[in-house]
Parts: structure tokens; C-alpha cells; sequence
């Protein structure tokens, strides 16, 4: 149930309670008021009745001695010489008895109660409308308030989910209006929303600054292995100093994906001949596999880069064969290995982590510059593991 329903449940409740427990307590006031009336004129009208009978008067119309309609209980009360009042139903309707002992009998003095009656039932059809009315206008007062207050955590909940998303520059408070708590939570997610951009963007600069920083002495460093003699030992240092290289353009490549710099140039190619040429640049055995062939629009060097760093993946970290598929603007890349690890499942690619040591080792940035460059191109890249082994990733290219 949402919060506006759980809201709007709880004034519905609490205005029923309130309206029924007040109309109740109206209703038994009006009665009891009713009754000690007619009571009152009872007991008036048997001591006027006493007074008279005792000086010899007629007794008048709704005076009787020893009527037969007279309550028993009252009837007997009266013989015992003692004055009482009874309200009770008898064929001509509902009356309230009067009754006083005699020297012939029981006076008695009976005052029709139908009108006191008909007027507590039109009361009570006004508390009953009363009530309705007063339930219904606080309910809608209260799915109001309700809905202001949902709205608003709703914006409050869509904004964090892009911040969240990747979106740190985006800021609640100003679409949550109001001075309340609301509002307060909306503050503390834009202080929390700043702080994270700008640790975000502290990174991502001291990511390009080592970057920037680290290329100029790279570039002497490949010079100088350039003039070592042949030999083993100068194998391995022009090896390492091309890794090296690599890091720091992977670096760079990093730092601008994540500063959004990047736009895509986007062309018609045909997607099976696009591929087969990255699997041919990579230089790995791969079989590739077409269901589907089609001529798509996209960025050729982007779909180098995160075809090429997904194969490379699958050698690095998986196990042979590697398959490719390409079925319409579907490609699917798939190793044997041991699958992508659950950490990497359930948060995406995370740059200077493989997450499992059994997925082998590396930087962990092939992954994040594929995910990077498919989000340049308008792309979805989707990681999973094959339901019989092995990791599985999809790509799937936007329409046109």
C-alpha cells in the first residue's frame, strides 16, 4: 500500500471513529434530554392530578384511576405509596406513566412520547448526515494532504534515483517546496548529492592528472627501450614499458568517458562485416556466428573498442572456445569459463577490479571502457552468466 493510501486509510478510520463515537454520545444526550422532559411534565401533571382528585375535581382526559393500560411494575410501585415515572410501549404508541396511590386506587397520568420520539429520529437522521458529510470532507482533506506529501517524496525518490544513476548534479530542494520534513530530507540529499559529485569529480581529475602526468615520462621510457640492445632482458622491458602504456591510455580513455566529453560518429555500416573486422584486429581465436545480418548506424571505432574489450575478456579472464553471435542488432559474446562473479552480477564493472581471482588477472578497465563507449553510443550492454557455464555478455545496438 502506498503512503498516500496509508495516509488517507488512517484519516478515513479515524474520522469514522470520531464522527460515530460523537454522534453517539449526541444521540444518548438527545434521549436522556427527551426523557427527563416528559418525566418532569409527567411528575407536574400526577401532583396536579393528585391535587384536584383530592378536592373533588374531574379527573382530565389523560388521568385515569386504576387504568388498565397502567405499567404493572408502576401500578405496583404506586400501591406501595410511592410516586414513579415509567416510559413504556402500549398500543397507542409510546407513553410516559405517572402514577400516585388513592384512596379509591392508583392515579395515573399518561403524556404521549411519539412526538419526543419523531423528533430524536429527525436528529438522528441530521447527526447521521452530519456525520457523512464531516467523514467525507476530512477524508478528502486528507488524501490531499496525502497526495502533496506523496508527490513529493515521489520527486524527492525519482531524483535520487538519478543521482544514484549517475546524474550527481541533479538537486531536490529545488522541486520540493515547503519547510517540513520533506523538505529537510530533500536538503540532506543535496548535501549528500554534492559531496558525492564533487568526491566524484575530485577523482576523475586526479584520474586524467596521473594520466596527463604519466605519459611524458612513459614516452621516454618507450625511446629509451627502443635503444636497448636485442636480447632477452630487453624483451621483457620493452614488454612491460607497452602494458605500461597501455594502463595510461586506458587512463585517459577512462577520465573522459567519465567526464561525458565524448560523442559519437555515427555512420551506416553492415553489422557482420563490422565484426568480423574486429575479431580479425584482436587477433584471437573466435567463432564467429551470424543469425542475422544488418545494416546499422553506429560509431565503428566504439564498436571496436567494446566488441574488442569483450573478447579480450573472455581470453583473459575465461576459458575457450569464445563464441561471437550476432542475430539482428544483437551480439552476444560468450567464453567457458568460470562466469562472471556475483559482486560483478549485482554492482556492473568497477575500474582496478577483475572481482574474482579464478576470472584471472588485470586492471579491470576493459569492462568499464566497454560500458563507457555503449553508453556514448546509445547502446545496452547486458552481463550475465550462461545458464551451462560460462560468461555471457549482450550487446544490443539502439534503432536507428
Amino acid at each position: 500500500m502506498t503512503l498516500r493510501r496509508q495516509i488517507a486509510t488512517a484519516v478515513a478510520a479515524i474520522s469514522v471513529l470520531v464522527a460515530v463515537a460523537v454522534g453517539l454520545l449526541v444521540h444518548q444526550a438527545m434521549i436522556r434530554q427527551h426523557v427527563d422532559q416528559a418525566r418532569t411534565s409527567a411528575l407536574t401533571a400526577l401532583d396536579s392530578a393528585l391535587a384536584g382528585y383530592g378536592r373533588g375535581e374531574v379527573v382530565g382526559r389523560s388521568t385515569a384511576v386504576d387504568d388498565p393500560a397502567l405499567p404493572t411494575a408502576l401500578r405496583e410501585l404506586a400501591a406501595g405509596g410511592r410516586h414513579g415515572t415509567l416510559l413504556a410501549a402500549d398500543p397507542q404508541g409510546e407513553s410516559m406513566w405517572a402514577a400516585g396511590a388513592v384512596r379509591d386506587g392508583v392515579l395515573s397520568v399518561r403524556i404521549d412520547f411519539g412526538q419526543d420520539r419523531q423528533a430524536i429520529a429527525d436528529l438522528d437522521r441530521i447527526i447521521l448526515l452530519t456525520v457523512v458529510a464531516a467523514v467525507f470532507t476530512t477524508v478528502l482533506v486528507g488524501v490531499l494532504v496525502a497526495d502533496r506529501i506523496s508527490r513529493r517524496l515521489r520527486t524527492a525518490a525519482t531524483a535520487a534515483r538519478g543521482i544514484a544513476a549517475g546524474g550527481t548534479d541533479t538537486r531536490i530542494g529545488e522541486l520540493v517546496d515547503g519547510k517540513d520534513e520533506v523538505a529537510d530530507l530533500a536538503a540532506a540529499v543535496d548535501l549528500m548529492s554534492r559531496t558525492l559529485h564533487r568526491r566524484l569529480a575530485d577523482e576523475q581529475r586526479f584520474t586524467a592528472d596521473v594520466a596527463h602526468e604519466l605519459r611524458t615520462p612513459l614516452t621516454g621510457l618507450v625511446t629509451a627501450a627502443e635503444l636497448l640492445p636485442p636480447g632477452r632482458p630487453t624483451e621483457l622491458v620493452r614488454n612491460r614499458v607497452q602494458a605500461l602504456r597501455g594502463l595510461v591510455e586506458d587512463l585517459l580513455e577512462v577520465s573522459r568517458l567519465d567526464a561525458d566529453a565524448e560523442a559519437p560518429e555515427l555512420s551506416a555500416v553492415p553489422l557482420e562485416r563490422a565484426v568480423r573486422r574486429t575479431v580479425s584486429l584482436t587477433g584471437l581465436d573466435v567463432t564467429v556466428e551470424v543469425a542475422a545480418d544488418l545494416r546499422v548506424r553506429t560509431d565503428l571505432r566504439r564498436l571496436d573498442r567494446i566488441l574488442g574489450n569483450l573478447i579480450l575478456n573472455a581470453h583473459r579472464h575465461g576459458t575457450g572456445p569464445v563464441h561471437l553471435h550476432v542475430d539482428g542488432r544483437r551480439i552476444t559474446v560468450r567464453d567457458h569459463g568460470p562466469g562472471y562473479p556475483d559482486d560483478l552480477l549485482r554492482h556492473g564493472p568497477q575500474r582496478f577490479r577483475t572481482n574474482a581471482p579464478e576470472r584471472g588477472r588485470g586492471h579491470g578497465l576493459g569492462l568499464t571502457i566497454a560500458t563507457g563507449h555503449t553508453r556514448v553510443i546509445g547502446a545496452t550492454l547486458t552481463l550475465t552468466n550462461h545458464p551451462t557455464g560460462g560468461a555471457l555478455a549482450t550487446l544490443t545496438l539502439p534503432p536507428d
